[in-house]
């Protein structure tokens, strides 16, 4: 069997095109935890079934929560890096149908991965705490979302046919609909529970405690921990619509999102 010259050149961006939805397929399985069962359901977060010291520290928690975040950021945008390198290869037969199959595999191997990792092996969390039965639901979504998505999208790759525009998930609109879906979902996992009033707190360096404390006392808020150093604080700030009187009192960044308050907590964990 040979190997037509165009289909030779079109093989590296076909692999491009695999990478970039497998990747982007686990970032949104990253995503939609964080979503549903962190903020909607507000099941568990990622460490809290590890309570040991220093795990009981909110830094530490906010920092875990944060972390996990920015990593699924950085896959995400190596999976827009990989379909940025593979954009030209959506005319190939079997291109468009490559990059959502590998969407769903990744998808499902997110789920599959963290049931085994974190629920079995390292116990940092399950699917729903408050059960009485706990094997029931990380069995469930470990099907579910793991291995049934993962499966679909196999059997996507294995199917015969392409979906070179005419099929019903296939060319560019279905790439469209990846991307939005990993650029809405991201911004959307990194926000708070709802509920959540703590914001973090980045004051310039120079600013003087009187300054600290007058923008505290400005946005009625009360302290939930500070840094030695004294630029970083936790607050639990009533009424989120007040925050922006901090940076009246030389505060640097404000921000109740996950992933900025992981970055701002490691900041200072390191500092402590």
């Amino acid at each position: 069997m040979t190997v037509r010259q165009s289909d030779a050149h079109a093989i590296p961006a076909l692999r491009a095109l695999g990478w970039a939805g497998f990747l982007l397929g686990f970032a949104l399985g990253g995503f939609f935890d964080g979503i549903l069962l962190h903020q909607i359901l507000q099941w568990h977060h990622l460490l809290s079934l590890v309570t040991r010291p220093p795990f009981q520290d909110i830094r530490v928690q906010i920092m875990a929560d944060g972390l996990f975040h920015l990593l699924m950021y950085v896959i995400a945008f190596a999976g827009l890096w990989k379909l940025w390198k593979g954009r030209h290869s959506f005319g190939a037969p079997g291109g468009d149908r490559l990059l959502l199959a590998n969407a769903a595999i990744g998808f499902g191997a997110w789920h599959m991965i963290d049931g085994v990792l974190s629920h079995w092996i390292l116990g940092i969390h399950r699917i729903r705490l408050d059960s009485d039965n706990v094997l029931f639901w990380d069995l469930l979504w470990f099907v579910v979302f793991g291995v049934a998505v993962a499966a679909l999208g196999w059997w996507l790759r294995r199917s015969n046919g392409s979906m070179n525009g005419s099929g019903t998930l296939g060319g560019k609109a279905g790439a469209t609909a990846l991307v939005l879906a990993v650029l809405v979902g991201g911004p959307v996992a990194a926000l708070p529970p709802p509920g959540v009033n703590t914001v973090m707190v980045f004051f310039k360096p120079g600013t003087t405690p009187n300054q600290v404390f007058a923008g505290i006392e400005a946005v009625d808020g009360r302290i939930l921990w500070s840094a030695p150093s004294g630029d970083v604080w936790a607050l639990d700030v009533a009424d989120q619509g007040k925050t922006p009187l901090l940076y009246r009192h030389g505060a640097f960044l404000v921000s109740n999102s996950m992933l900025a308050v992981g970055c701002l907590a490691w900041t200072s964990a390191k500092g402590a």
